[in-house]
């Protein structure tokens, strides 16, 4: 996909930062829109169908945190990338923005340089099929959900079936915080009862085979996938 096909909107109540970022975001050849509150968005994001939203989470009229549950009950949307932007240190509202549905955050302020290379890396996600395709690459690594088995590197290797699913399940949403007891209750389920160590074994051993550089650990909460 062309930059010129990208659709972006860019929702913050800051004059400056609307037309600071979208004006970066523009000169590297990418449509944008933009929106002042929470309420806005989510009639733009309905009406044009965007492909990544950056959204602000301190607004007036609907904050950032419930515009992004309005926009996530809008099944046209459902693969649409939202990036909260959020000020350096709020780890609450980035937690509170992951629960809303939000894929990644920026942090603010940012340089516009790691800011059009955050937006490349969150449009990488981006597909246009269902996320839960049988075969999704990202980066280096090519998953296969059929057959329980991944590819790096064009180097082949099976992984036993909790391994798997796991990694599955972090990949599906990379950037996305993850708490161990959704881990667990997705990838265990009711089938037996495991404890938290349980989970950091099942992460060492992927680390092992995949990397110590995709999965990430955010300590107290659970991990997460990176590209």
């Amino acid at each position: 996909m062309k930059k010129k096909d990208i659709l972006i909107l860019l929702v913050d109540d800051e004059p400056d930062i609307l037309e600071i970022v979208g004006y970066n975001l523009s000169s590297e050849g990418y449509q944008v829109i933009t929106a002042d509150n929470g309420s806005d968005a989510v009639k733009l994001a309905k009406k044009h169908n965007p492909h990544l939203i950056i959204l602000d989470v301190m607004m007036p009229e609907m904050d950032g945190i419930e515009a992004c549950e309005q926009i996530r009950k809008i099944p046209e949307l459902e693969n649409t990338i939202i990036a909260f932007l959020t000020a350096r240190g709020e780890d609450y509202s980035q937690m509170a923005g992951f629960d809303a549905g939000a894929d990644d955050y920026i942090t603010k302020p940012i340089k516009p340089k790691v800011l059009l290379s955050k937006v490349k890396a969150l449009l990488r996600r981006y597909r246009e099929n269902d996320k839960s395709a049988a075969i999704v690459k990202l980066g280096d690594i090519t998953i296969n959900r059929e057959e329980y088995k991944i590819i790096q590197d064009d180097q082949e290797m099976a992984l036993p079936r909790k391994e798997f699913e796991l990694l599955s399940l972090l990949a599906s949403k990379p950037g996305k915080v993850f708490k161990r007891d959704d881990i667990l209750d997705q990838v265990w389920g009711n089938d037996i009862v495991v404890g938290g160590r349980t989970i950091d074994v099942h992460i060492r051993k992927l680390r092992e085979k995949i990397g110590d550089d995709k999965i990430k650990t955010v300590k107290g909460v659970g991990y997460k996938f990176v590209v």
